[in-house]
């Protein structure tokens, strides 16, 4: 075979008219594939989240069905200034287009305020120390109660005039009350030391031998 016959079976209209028509058809599967895809997922379209921030849950629930929506709890959290059951936030957000039968997923307000572990600090770190831990946490502390003690030393933490221990769940809305040492402990003690110093020195009138006046009497 020449390079002639070659070329020319190769540019033959036969071959290239199957050439087109398999363009063609890749041509006509891309797009169907394309349009069917658009169809399914509703390309360009959607149903746009309403606000549900701050409505009953309930309510809410009823405000999606509506929409073909779907409405799920996924947390909870405490805000004192909402009613209980409220939605506090939600995921996605209000006007975000979706597709229908999507699941808006919320976080719903507790009835009560939550509880935490009261830390290890009694008897076991200063004033400063504890209120800087207990604030960070969420809790309101009172004014301090001072008893004999070691200065600014937590003896003690109250709540309702009940102690507490470490570990105890107390309600984040309960205020504290800090026992703390007044230093007077601190101050008695070194009167003490300066008591016991001065009467351990029997000796220290000894060590200044007889008085001259006493010896002049003896002698004649």
């Amino acid at each position: 075979m020449t390079v002639k016959d070659f070329f020319g079976k190769l540019f033959s209209p036969y071959l290239l008219g199957h050439l087109a028509a398999m363009a063609l058809v890749v041509v006509a599967l891309f797009l169907g594939l394309k349009l069917g895809l658009d169809v399914y997922t509703r390309h360009g379209k959607g149903i746009p989240v309403p606000n549900i921030t701050g409505m009953d849950y309930r309510d809410a629930l009823a405000l999606l069905d509506q929409d073909g929506l779907l409405i799920a709890a996924n947390d909870t959290g405490y805000n004192k200034r909402m009613p209980a059951n409220c939605v506090l936030t939600q995921t996605p957000g209000a006007g975000t287009k979706v597709k229908e039968g999507r699941t808006i997923y919320v976080t719903v307000n507790s009835a009560s305020s939550p509880k935490v572990a009261l830390p290890d600090l009694i008897d076991n770190s200063s004033y400063r120390e504890a209120q800087a831990r207990l604030i960070a946490i969420g809790f309101r502390l009172l004014d301090p109660v001072r008893i004999d003690g070691e200065r600014d030393w937590v003896y003690d933490i109250r709540s309702g005039g009940r102690s507490l221990q470490a570990g105890d769940m107390v309600s984040i809305e309960s205020p504290l009350t800090l026992v703390v040492g007044n230093g007077l402990y601190e101050e008695e003690a070194d009167e003490s030391l300066t008591e016991d110093s001065t009467m351990a020195d029997p000796l220290g009138e000894m060590e200044k031998g007889p008085d001259t006046d006493d010896l002049e009497e003896v002698m004649p």
